[in-house]
């Protein structure tokens, strides 16, 4: 297969990986300042981050300039729309892991991040609102993507300063999120169901109240009802998924499995958090098992990504 081959299937969903390996990068950064891990790994994540971040931007821009009519057809397909947030959510997220490292840059990736953002939010929701081909097998929980963006805003927003913005974005997300959930409960339960390749995206549901948990923390500085509502519902939802188990390791592997990634690693932050906030035992415990499990996870999701990539699995046209 020719690069140029390649770089014309270049999906909209890699920068899903940048998302989990964000999410990993202020996983080790929370783990330093609760559990005392060496602060040199979240540091060092960062670089690796906007170098993976980099390489993939460069990429998809190049695609965009070759091959325009393969980026409108993912901006018209029912599921890969949702996946072009992850390029404002990956620069959101940069500038939140480098908020205490070079604040300058750090305000810049997320003011940049924000305002695309913004632009990708009301874009896909008039897709929605106006399209011609949706239907409700359609949805999926990739769906919750740019919710999930909006939400993250606040986290570095108030670092910077910026809390009227950053109660602006929280908003929508949240009201998104509540009605999306409402919807993608409707399909899953009174339509057929998932196809394999999309079943890796219902972790997706764990990231809007583990990632509201964090901003909401961020809003407010201190633990309240709402907040612990939604932290609770990102445990149960966690554990939901995790009973679970034994259907996910059956399925062969999909780009899609980087929608395990960021989910957990928002959990993991926020019981963190929450530890922080409350000083109960079993969230340290379980926090810990979870900067494992996450660490571990990511890493085997590297390893199945390179592997897919040397058997020419990935960057392919679908049949």
């Amino acid at each position: 297969m020719s690069d140029g081959t390649r770089l014309q299937n270049l999906p909209i969903a890699f920068f899903a990986m940048v998302m989990g390996l964000s999410g990993l990068t202020l996983v080790w950064q929370k783990a330093g300042e609760v559990i005392g891990t060496p602060p040199v790994i979240g540091q060092g994540l960062v670089f690796v981050v906007a170098a993976v971040f980099g390489v993939l931007l460069i990429a998809y821009i190049a695609k965009a300039l070759r091959y325009p009519e393969a980026v409108r057809a993912e901006l018209d397909h029912p599921v890969k729309l949702s996946f072009f947030p992850t390029i404002s959510i990956s620069l959101i997220l940069l500038g939140t892991a480098l908020r205490h490292l070079t604040p300058t840059l750090s305000l810049w990736l997320w003011a940049l991040g924000s305002a695309l953002q913004l632009v990708l939010t009301v874009f896909i929701i008039n897709r929605w609102m106006h399209h011609a081909h949706f239907e409700v097998v359609h949805m999926n929980p990739a769906w919750f993507i740019p919710a999930v963006g909006n939400i993250l805003v606040p986290i570095a927003g108030m670092t910077h300063g910026y809390p009227s913005i950053s109660w602006f974005f929280f908003s929508i997300g949240v009201v998104f999120w509540i009605i999306l959930l409402t919807i993608v409960f409707y399909r899953v339960i009174f339509h057929a169901p998932l196809p394999g390749r999309l079943l890796p995206t219902l972790f997706i549901l764990v990231a809007p109240p583990a990632a509201g948990f964090i901003a909401y923390m961020a809003l407010v500085g201190e633990l309240d009802t709402f907040g612990r509502i939604l932290v609770n519902i990102g445990l149960f939802l966690t554990l939901l998924l995790a009973t679970q188990a034994r259907r996910f390791a059956a399925l062969d592997f999909f780009l899609s499995f980087w929608a395990y990634s960021f989910p957990l690693a928002a959990m993991t932050v926020a019981l963190l958090m929450y530890h922080e906030l409350t000083g109960t035992p079993w969230t340290l415990w379980l926090g810990g098992i979870m900067v494992a499990a996450t660490t571990a996870l990511i890493g085997w999701l590297i390893l199945l990504t390179g592997r897919a990539a040397r058997r020419g699995q990935i960057c392919v046209a679908e049949g």
